[in-house]
């Protein structure tokens, strides 16, 4: 039987007591400011404990504990140990600091809107995402051993794009050119391949010979290696893709075979041995060096000879930055949004959007053309 009474508390103040009887059969109890607050938790917890998903306050733990269930179980189900990281990381930044020790039942879709909100105005619309993707985990997990009775996180929106900005920091055409002319002959291909099919490292790194038509001017693929070393699959389902290439890229591959390390994986892109290249030497024994040789370098703090601080020039671009430029060169060219999502292994249009709305044309754009149209029309 559930009821509502009025109490006063040791303090001297007054409060509404919910009492009621959950699934289990235990009679719980909540205090509630107001008589209206009182009736509308006993509707909605008697409504839950009708459909057998109730979860009392007291049974609840906080979004912390819930959190690290998540990734134990990621690591349970057997989830590369690079994603458990990267989940990790979007928790312990963006989740556990806004939520985590507020109870699951006390969490509430405008609790998470807020937080989700201030991650994409202090960061990016990107990172509010796996933001919200993580809670929303999260709370499925919680579900799913009993600890939560409703996932609020899955009534939250993402903000809408800003289409003038920020934008992704990204090589220019001039400082691609310089890179390239700056990275080593042995390492030319592959710097030339990741700026012209938009391919991330851990694919490029992973990529094979079998994966590669020359004859038809074609890459597959299929797998990638994480910084372990280790083979999967592409990011997504959506990373497994066919990139095009040109003639001039097909014959620098042919040429570039010739010269490859032989191995027994027949990796496209081996270190000598011709085994697995690691990313980070990559980065420091290639990319950075090539950009620095190339002046495409930014002033970062050092310690001089004698402590005190200087300024130094440092690369200015990670790898990553040679896959935005990929994707606006191809916007450049004029491919459609949705040749750019395939292209990119992106597993929505609205990643696309996200990431790069703001290079494709706008509706002034849009209008100036119309103009162009109507203007020849009417002078014929």
């Amino acid at each position: 039987m559930a009821t509502i009474r009025k109490r006063t508390l040791p303090s001297g103040k007054t409060c509404w007591q919910a009492d009621y009887v959950d699934g289990g059969g235990k009679r719980r109890h909540r205090q509630f400011t107001t008589k209206k607050e009182a009736d509308s938790f006993l509707v909605h917890a008697r409504g839950e404990v009708s459909r057998g998903i109730h979860t009392a306050e007291s049974a609840s733990v906080t979004l912390a504990d819930a959190g690290e269930r998540w990734l134990a179980k990621c690591a349970e189900v057997g989830l590369e140990q690079m994603t458990i990281e990267r989940y990790r990381s979007t928790y312990e930044h963006h989740v556990k600091p806004r939520l985590g020790k507020t109870k699951l039942s006390k969490i509430g879709a405008p609790m998470i809107q807020s937080a989700v909100d201030e991650v994409a105005a202090i960061l990016s619309r990107s990172s509010a995402r796996k933001a919200l993707s993580c809670i929303t985990s999260i709370f499925a997990q919680a579900m799913r051993d009993g600890r939560a009775s409703h996932n609020p996180a899955r009534e939250v929106k993402l903000p809408h794009a800003r289409r003038s900005g920020p934008h992704i920091d990204m090589p220019t055409k001039a400082e691609l050119a310089a890179i390239l002319k700056h990275t080593p002959a042995r390492w030319k291909p592959f710097i030339r391949t990741a700026m012209l099919t938009g391919m991330r490292s851990s694919e490029l790194r992973g990529l094979l010979w079998s994966d590669v038509n020359l004859d038809a001017g074609m890459i597959h693929v299929r797998r990638r290696v994480d910084r372990k070393g280790s083979f999967g699959p592409p990011k997504s389902k959506a990373g497994t893709r066919d990139i095009p290439l040109s003639q001039t890229s097909v014959t620098g591959l042919k040429a570039w075979k010739l010269q490859c390390p032989n191995g027994a994986l027949g990796l496209v892109f081996p270190n000598a041995s011709g085994r697995i290249e690691e990313h980070t030497n990559i980065l420091n024994r290639v990319f950075w060096p090539a950009q620095i040789k190339a002046g495409v370098t930014v002033m970062r703090d050092a310690l001089g000879e004698d402590g005190n601080s200087i300024q130094v020039p440092d690369a200015k671009f990670s790898l990553h930055a040679l896959r935005h430029a990929a994707a606006a060169l191809f916007i450049e060219q004029g491919f459609p949004p949705k040749k750019v999502q395939a292209l990119m292994g992106h597993s929505s249009i609205q990643m696309t959007f996200d990431l790069y709305g703001y290079l494709f044309p706008s509706d002034d754009d849009d209008r100036n053309a119309m103009a162009q149209i109507e203007a020849r029309l009417l002078s014929e």
